[in-house]
């Protein structure tokens, strides 16, 4: 629950010093919302509502001062109020008692009688509050279910510009609110909108649906339905040639359907999807799209048969350029990728034959985290063994021999330190021993 905020209202009508006076005026004056005499909407007479439950499922962030409790900050339960004319939560005033203060809170003055009085007046006020707020948050909850169902019925019958405004305000119903997205599952609504794509939904459809879909809690039927040939052709040329949000909500969609048991890799063995996902990952434009791109390709990467097709659309050097550019997260996800794809023969080359590659993954070394020290010395271990003579002297160059003895002297993981001192080791075939120990010196790679 957020810290609560004290309303723009500045005190209540009906009260003085912080205490309740009189609560019709308070009523009257507008502190319940306008409930006339404390009503609540669809209230009945003698209906009781849990005080504890409202709090905890309206989750509000503003709520009148006089509701708070000076000591949690929160709304109060069990309002009870002392000598002094201060009323706090009736737990958080005992507690206080307990730890041997015998002043109050608020205004430090000593109590001549520590007794507290229970505040019914405020308890009611508090109570017919947020019975307001609760009632009107349940019936528009049922108003927001009831319209989501009916743009489901809505999309049976209309086509064209018609489907395309009730799919943008579904769309927006089932983004802001759980109640909608449950009634549209509910309702068969996933069997209708993902029944609208196809080889010829237009793209003004097609991203409108997704965006749907990927709000949505999707069965194994529905996800198995979602990977027909045809519906798969959509989303990818929605990936290459939609918006940096249709792009993103592509991505999120592939990869929900990937979670599906008995998905197929050939699903994803596309020239157009991996080319799509490796340009939304370098867009300069929009970083945003870089996280969910580079995700979907590590889960992609997983398949062992798709990975040759990495390498063949050029990812490895496009993602060797990347590195400097990443934040920590995107930075592990991109090293995985080419640490997997450097266990292929291919691989391997595309990293050997990438300028950029051995001083970027020796700057790596050390600096970002364990994981990305251990992938950064996986590939450069299946470089360096690729061509030793050729790239063990670039890689010391750039600082490799002094960095690989950080590591060692580290407090790393034990399998770290002996690919270290492996790759050390290869490292040190093509030098004298006097030159190699020169090239060990850290001056140069501490600076």
């Amino acid at each position: 629950m957020p810290m609560f905020q004290p309303s723009k209202r500045e005190g209540l009508a009906g009260y003085e010093d912080g205490q309740v006076l009189d609560l019709d005026t308070a009523v009257k004056d507008g502190v319940l919302g306008g409930l006339g005499s404390g009503g609540v909407p669809g209230g009945g007479a003698g209906e009781k509502l849990d005080l504890k439950k409202m709090i905890e499922e309206l989750d509000l962030s503003e709520v009148p001062s006089v509701f708070i409790c000076p000591i949690s900050l929160e709304p109060m339960q069990d309002p009870v109020t002392l000598c002094t004319g201060q009323t706090y939560e009736r737990s958080n005033i005992l507690k206080w008692f307990s730890l041997g203060h015998l002043t109050c809170p608020t205004t430090m003055q000593e109590l001549w009688d520590d007794s507290v009085t229970p505040n019914k007046t405020l308890y009611h006020l508090i109570h017919t509050w947020f019975s307001h707020k609760y009632l009107l948050m349940k019936k528009r909850s049922e108003d927001v279910q009831g319209r989501a169902s009916e743009l489901v019925e809505t999309l049976k019958k209309v086509k064209g510009q018609a489907r395309v405004q009730a799919l943008k305000e579904l769309r927006q119903v089932v983004a802001s609110h759980a109640t909608a997205r449950k009634a549209v599952v509910d309702g068969g609504g996933v069997a209708v909108v993902s029944g609208l794509l196809g080889r010829f939904t237009s793209h003004a459809v097609g991203s409108e649906a997704i965006a749907i879909l990927v709000n949505l809690s999707l069965d194994s039927e529905s996800r198995t339905n979602l990977m027909q040939p045809a519906k798969i052709s959509l989303v990818v040329d929605m990936l290459n040639e939609g918006s940096m949000e249709t792009k993103i909500n592509c991505t999120r969609l592939i990869e929900t359907l990937m979670e599906e048991k008995d998905f197929r890799s050939e699903i994803v063995s596309s020239h157009s999807l991996l080319v799509g996902l490796m340009r939304l990952v370098k867009e300069k434009r929009y970083a945003n799209g870089t996280l969910p791109g580079l995700r979907l390709l590590r889960t992609i990467c997983l398949h062992k048969q798709v990975r040759s097709l990495f390498v063949s659309v050029g990812a490895v050097p496009q993602l060797v350029d990347l590195l400097p550019n990443l934040d920590s997260e995107c930075l592990e996800l991109a090293l995985f990728i080419l640490e997997t794809l450097s266990s292929l023969p291919e691989g391997q080359l595309a990293l050997k034959d990438c300028q950029s590659t051995i001083p970027s993954m020796v700057r790596l070394l050390m600096r970002v985290s364990e994981m990305c020290t251990q992938y950064a010395l996986s590939i450069l271990w299946a470089v360096c063994s690729l061509a030793p003579q050729e790239c063990s002297s670039v890689a010391v160059d750039a600082g490799l021999a002094a960095k690989l003895l950080l590591v060692i002297q580290s407090g790393c993981d034990p399998v770290l330190k002996q690919r270290s001192s492996e790759l050390l080791k290869l490292c040190s075939l093509n030098y004298s021993d006097t030159i190699f120990i020169s090239k060990c010196k850290l001056t140069r790679t501490i600076q």
